[in-house]
Formats: C-alpha cells, sequence, structure tokens
C-alpha cells in the first residue's frame, strides 16, 4: 500500500545543515519539474512586490518572499516533520519510533507544490507555494505536474494507493488508470442513519489513521486487506467494492 498525502500551508521552520539535494528526492524522474520549479520560485523572490501579487501574500505574509528565495540553501528537515497544522499534528511523527518512521519512508508520500510527491522522509526546506499558483514562465500547474507525477506513480507499481490527497493536489498528479486506488472521506453518524461529511476533523482523523498504520505496519496489499485491518482495529470503515471512496466513520 502507498499513502498519498497532502502538504499543509503551516511548516516547521529551520532544520537540519543540509541543504536541499534535488538528486536525492524519491521519484527522481521529476527532477525536470522540480527544477523548473525552484528556478521560477527564486526568480520571482527577487522581486518582492510582484512576489506576494502572484503566490496571493498579505501585507503580514510578505516575510515569506525571503524563505523562498533561499530555498537551494536553506537547511532542510524531513517532509513529514516540515508540515505541520491539524493532519500533521495529529500524524505527530517526530514522536515516533525508528522502527515507525520507516516505515512511513517505504509507504507514504506528501504531494508539496514545488516538489511534487515526495517520501515521508525526504529532506526538504521550508518554502511558500499553493497548489493553483501559476509561476510565472511555466505552464499552469496541473499542466506542468499532472502527466509526469502520474508516470510516476505507474512507474512505482504499489498494489493499491490510499489518496488522502485534497482536490487540488489530486489535479496535480492523477492517479493512473494502471494503479488501483481508493480516496477516503471522513464522516460522522446523522438522524436516521444518514452519515455527514466533515472538515476540520477530516484532516485529524487522516493523520490519525496514519500514525495508527505506522505504529502497527500491517501488511496491506489491497482494499480488502485495508478494510479487514480496520475491522479488528476497531475502526469503522466502509464502502470500497464497487466505489472509489471509502468511508471513515468517526
Amino acid at each position: 500500500m502507498l499513502i498519498l498525502l497532502p502538504p499543509s500551508e503551516t511548516k516547521q521552520t529551520g532544520g537540519r545543515r543540509r541543504a536541499l539535494d534535488l538528486d536525492s528526492l524519491s521519484l527522481p524522474s521529476l527532477g525536470p519539474q522540480r527544477e523548473e520549479v525552484l528556478a521560477a520560485l527564486t526568480a520571482l523572490s527577487d522581486d518582492a512586490d510582484e512576489a506576494a501579487r502572484v503566490l496571493k501574500l498579505g501585507p503580514r505574509q510578505r516575510d515569506e518572499v525571503a524563505v523562498n528565495a533561499l530555498l537551494r540553501t536553506a537547511p532542510t528537515l524531513p517532509a513529514v516533520d516540515r508540515y505541520t497544522g491539524v493532519l500533521f499534528d495529529a500524524l505527530d511523527a517526530p514522536s515516533l519510533d525508528a522502527s515507525a518512521r520507516r516505515w512511513l519512508r517505504t509507504h507514504v508520500f506528501i504531494h508539496s507544490a514545488p516538489f511534487g510527491p515526495v517520501g515521508a522522509l525526504d529532506p526538504i526546506p521550508n518554502y511558500r507555494l499553493k497548489a493553483g499558483v501559476r509561476l510565472p514562465g511555466l505552464a499552469a500547474p496541473s499542466r506542468h505536474w499532472a502527466a509526469p507525477v502520474a508516470t510516476a506513480l505507474a512507474t512505482m507499481a504499489p498494489p493499491f494507493i490510499l489518496d488522502l490527497r485534497s482536490h487540488a493536489y489530486v489535479a496535480l498528479g492523477p492517479v493512473p488508470a494502471s494503479v488501483p486506488a481508493i480516496s477516503l472521506r471522513v464522516v460522522t453518524d446523522s438522524p436516521g442513519g444518514a452519515v455527514r461529511a466533515l472538515n476540520h476533523f477530516n484532516k485529524h482523523a487522516k493523520g490519525a489513521l496514519v500514525r495508527r498504520l505506522a505504529v502497527e505496519r500491517p501488511r496491506i496489499r489491497s482494499v480488502s486487506g485495508l478494510r479487514q485491518w480496520a475491522d479488528a482495529a476497531g475502526l469503522r470503515l466502509l464502502g470500497g467494492s464497487d466505489s472509489a471512496e471509502l468511508d471513515l466513520i468517526v
């Protein structure tokens, strides 16, 4: 099983002295796309006013232009430690032991805007870029990323993908038809037997689910295997037989 996570706009600052090395990132076939985005993003930072406009930064966020200017030399952190926010706070990767973190390295990718999908332990710097931002000199993000990312995922040939990304990031790298995939919706029971989708708690539940998988490290190679593990773990996970979506009931 391969899990695809969305990133977060909020990030941990600082990191280790090791600078970004694009060649060391997972999915090396995405190197050309990564380099083009990195070059465009750092060049944009030469004009603070234009960068603030393109990146849609408010007056209190203009210091993040300088963050992007230092992308090639800034310290790095493993991607799963770089991101903060509801999902990543629930996952709480820094508190996991070595075995759980090795599981994350093998099974989890995080879909970043400047680098595409990166491995959970791939070292990346702090940055500011949203999924839908079109950088000067580059095609629209979906045109820039979608086909190369789909090809890279197909080359990995995972038994199936659990796609926890938001729609904005799915557009930057749809799972190819050759790879079985299923998305996850977080819902709660409502009166009358219906279910209601959740918003804020959606991210928390997804982070907690990935953490539990990392701690228990089950061998899951199919959607039915995921449902069997969930049943044994006391989780309510429904759907998946004739649907491309699972419901996690919380």
